[in-house]
Formats: structure tokens, C-alpha cells, sequence
């Protein structure tokens, strides 16, 4: 089991872009592995479809994608021109690449199987997880949903970056007082009951 702080572990892959070495594929990145049921399915297409329209916001974010099922890399390659389709993506080349754990060794490592759903042929169906891990390779999240339900990515963009570009950002009560008049001058303090002064906002930078 991996613990939020955890180092995540540096897994060999088959992948869509060729054989990858995680930590080194992600490099001084973010990196936010998924994983999906199965290839060729409505929900697990529009899921990649709108990460497909997503990814030039996380790539401002410094923020690397890849996705992760048990189908291999040549289903997976088929599958792409499927999502692209579908999102209406024009670009020369699929932005993010898709993991083949054919044998379920990874997923059962991260512990992304299942057990309730399986495909055609009995065995258990990867659960739909979200891992973001940090440029020093730490988990700093994980969601797991059963493969029944879909998931909102926009709240996963929303997870590295919880605010909309334009709108005043909250200051951390870490910021002392004195070093949040140097640091930001135009600072709100919003009024509540309490009286607590915690609720300080800034125009973002």
C-alpha cells in the first residue's frame, strides 16, 4: 500500500510511446497516472476524450499525463483515433501516453484492481484511480473509484491549481501577518462572524 508522502514506486511500463522508466519519464514534472477499465468503452472514452481537451491546461501546470488499462499497446494506438474523434482533437500526435499492463502486475501493485468487475473472459477489470505524484516523485493524492463510475477530470485540474485563472487567490495562514503586507500589498481580508482574520485574498499573480 502507498501513503500519501510515500516515493512512488519507479515501475518499468510498455507504453503507447515506447517502453518507459517512470520516474524518468516524469522527469521535474508533476504526474498524474489514471487507470480505466477497459479500452472501447463509452464512459473510459469520454474520460480520456476530456483529458485530451484538458491537457494544455495541465501542461501550464507543469503537469505530465498518462493513463493506464490491462489492453495492449496495439488496442490501446486503435483506441486513440477513437478518443480523438469523439473530443474533436486536431493535433499531429496523441499528447499523452497509455499504459499496456497486460499481466495486471502494476495495477495489482497499486492496487487498482476491481474484484467485482471483469471482462470478457473472467478476470478482474482495473478500478478507475487517480495518483498525482510531485516532482520529487511523493504521492501527494490518490482517488479510487469502482470501474462502474466516472470520474470529473475538471475537478482533478482544479485539484492542481484550485482556482480559476483571473480570480483572486487565497493567501495560506502560514504567511505570517507581518510578511503578508510585504508580499501582498492588495490584500482582501474577508469579513465573517468569527471575526478570524482567515480568509485573506489576493489578486493572483
Amino acid at each position: 500500500m502507498i501513503n500519501l508522502g510515500d516515493v512512488f514506486p519507479n515501475f518499468s511500463a510498455k507504453t503507447t510511446i515506447g517502453d518507459i522508466k517512470f520516474h524518468d519519464w516524469l522527469n521535474d514534472s508533476w504526474g498524474i497516472l489514471f487507470s480505466h477499465p477497459a479500452d472501447f468503452t463509452p464512459v473510459c472514452t469520454t474520460e480520456l476524450a476530456r483529458l485530451l481537451k484538458l491537457h494544455p491546461e495541465f501542461a501550464k501546470r507543469n503537469t505530465k499525463v498518462i493513463a493506464l488499462s490491462c489492453d495492449p499497446v496495439s488496442q490501446h494506438l486503435k483506441w486513440s483515433n477513437d478518443i480523438r474523434v469523439y473530443a474533436g482533437y486536431s493535433g499531429d500526435a496523441f499528447p499523452y501516453p497509455i499504459i499496456a499492463d497486460e499481466d495486471r502486475e502494476l495495477a495489482a501493485e497499486l492496487h487498482m484492481i476491481d474484484l467485482d468487475e471483469k471482462d470478457s473472459v473472467g478476470l478482474p477489470l482495473t478500478a478507475r484511480a487517480v495518483f498525482i505524484i510531485d516532482p520529487n516523485k511523493k504521492l501527494r493524492l490518490s482517488i479510487l473509484y469502482p470501474a462502474t463510475t466516472g470520474r470529473n477530470f475538471d475537478c482533478v485540474t482544479s485539484i492542481r491549481s484550485p482556482h480559476h485563472p483571473g480570480e483572486d487567490v487565497m493567501v495560506q495562514p502560514t504567511v505570517s501577518d507581518d510578511e503578508v503586507k510585504t508580499l501582498f500589498p492588495s490584500l482582501t481580508v474577508v469579513a465573517v462572524p468569527s471575526g478570524k482574520n482567515y480568509l485573506r485574498k489576493t489578486p493572483q499573480p
